[in-house]
């Protein structure tokens, strides 16, 4: 097998056996969703119910203004018995629409298939993309129709499918390419069109090696779509790795994807286009893994998107012990939340529930300049020197060394020895040249 890598990187333990080899299974729909207007990035959407209006499935609910931004969809049918603030998996407290299910399964009437999907033109597709509510399934929720817009002087000679889920605990997207290959390949197809591209390919790390048969299988004949597999390494699945393991090409520092000549999509998203296109149905529902030792029962579910993390637990058997922390997406690059009673999103790739060790929390050392940090580092970037300046509070230092090109992808602290959390200091030190920015973006205009 021919494969692929970037530089950099480090072996994870992949803790994926719980469920790569479990088939996705439909979950439950709760007695009430819960739909925050924040789903993607961008400003949040505003509602377009009210308390007591009745809704059905596919109905647009949310919407935004400008460019970047991705409709909201109900989930279910039902009444919306309130809008209110609900803990977001982000972390912060949202709006969300409530929405009480009548169980009637009602789609709304813009919800139609289209005959004829073939004959669409590239802006047509662009515009059912939008309005079916599309972002990025991998987690990052980047409206998808701004990725397939056209941009003056910029083309796509690829599109490349990420298939290759480096975090540990997931397997939502390797049981979608099993299950469902041949719809990945049907959006794939539509995409190409909508960005008048020629060159397709779908990544896919080795640890799936049944994934890679498959495609490999189903795209023998083709001239414009390509199988790349991958060598297991983390962080594989950032964009600006993946566009270097595949092609060679370098995202230039602050430049995006088509800089290089290259639009990503996540496989789930590819899927999801192609049921919007050819089915008119938006973004209602995804796979969802639910994984970890601190859970009975580890499943990949597909869950309608307002579904809490504590009824998927509940259908998994409950917890399996003491819980030490619930994590909203992978183990690396999720957020820890401080309660089950928190909505899937169109972002939710995983839940990873951890059962306590008894082990005492430990402590963070000096650093021992050992280098390991920088030797990990996908970026090429200095983490104990971003760290040394955040704690001086040399923000404008710490701009100057990349600090702002840190993925936060957590390579650094996994193999510190001295246990220092160099991805909070380094993640402060943004924050804090965001803010900076900020306010003399804002001085700027006052004068």
């Amino acid at each position: 097998m021919n494969t692929s890598t970037f530089k950099g990187g480090i072996h994870l333990p992949g803790y994926k056996e719980g469920t790569q080899g479990l088939p996705i299974v439909l979950a439950g729909i709760p007695d009430k969703i819960y739909l925050p207007v924040s789903q993607h990035i961008g400003a949040p959407c505003v509602p377009l119910v009210q308390v007591g209006d009745e809704v059905k499935k596919g109905q647009k609910i949310a919407e935004g203004k400008g460019f970047v931004t991705a409709p909201i969809h109900a989930s279910v049918s039902g009444k919306v018995v309130a809008i209110e603030k609900k803990q977001h998996p982000g972390g912060n407290f949202v709006n969300c629409i409530v929405i009480e299910n009548d169980y009637k399964e009602e789609w709304a009437d813009t919800v139609k298939p289209n005959s004829h999907p073939e004959e669409l033109s590239a802006e047509e597709i662009r515009k059912i993309i939008f309005e079916a509510g599309i972002v990025g399934l991998g987690g990052a929720t980047f409206p998808a129709h701004v990725k397939l817009a056209p941009v003056e002087g910029k083309k796509a000679d690829y599109i490349l499918l990420n298939g290759v889920e480096c975090e540990p605990y997931i397997t939502a997207d390797h049981r979608l390419m099993l299950e469902k290959p041949e719809r990945i390949v049907a959006g794939l197809r539509y995409i190409l069109k909508s960005t008048g591209c020629e060159q397709g390919i779908i990544a896919i790390e080795e640890n799936k090696p049944d994934a890679i048969a498959l495609f490999q299988k189903m795209l023998a004949k083709e001239k414009n779509i390509r199988v790349q597999a991958l060598k297991e390494k983390y962080p594989q699945g950032s964009e600006k790795h993946l566009i270097y393991a595949c092609t060679q090409r370098e995202v230039p520092v602050g430049g995006l994807p088509l800089d290089a000549g290259v639009v990503v999509h996540n496989v789930g998203t590819a899927a999801a286009i192609a049921d919007a296109v050819e089915e008119g149905i938006p973004l209602i529902q995804r796979i969802v893994t639910l994984s970890g030792d601190g859970v009975n029962k580890p499943t990949n579910y597909l869950v309608r998107l307002g579904t809490l993390f504590s009824s998927l637990i509940e259908e998994s058997g409950g917890y399996s012990g003491d819980v030490e922390k619930i994590i909203a997406g992978g183990l690396m690059m999720g957020k820890t939340v401080f309660t089950a009673e928190i909505p899937v999103i169109k972002g939710s790739s995983g839940i990873v529930v951890l059962k306590k060790t008894g082990k005492e929390k430990e402590r963070e050392y000096s650093c021992v300049r050992c280098a390991k940090c920088v030797d990990a580092c996908p970026l090429f970037l200095e983490p104990t020197t971003l760290v040394k300046l955040a704690k001086r509070r040399l923000w404008e230092e710490a701009e100057q060394n990349n600090a702002l090109s840190c993925i936060e992808c957590g390579s650094c602290v996994f193999v510190c020895p001295a246990r220092i959390p160099l991805v909070q200091y380094i993640r402060r030190a943004k924050q804090e040249i965001g803010a900076l920015k900020a306010k003399a973006k804002s001085a700027g205009g006052k004068k």
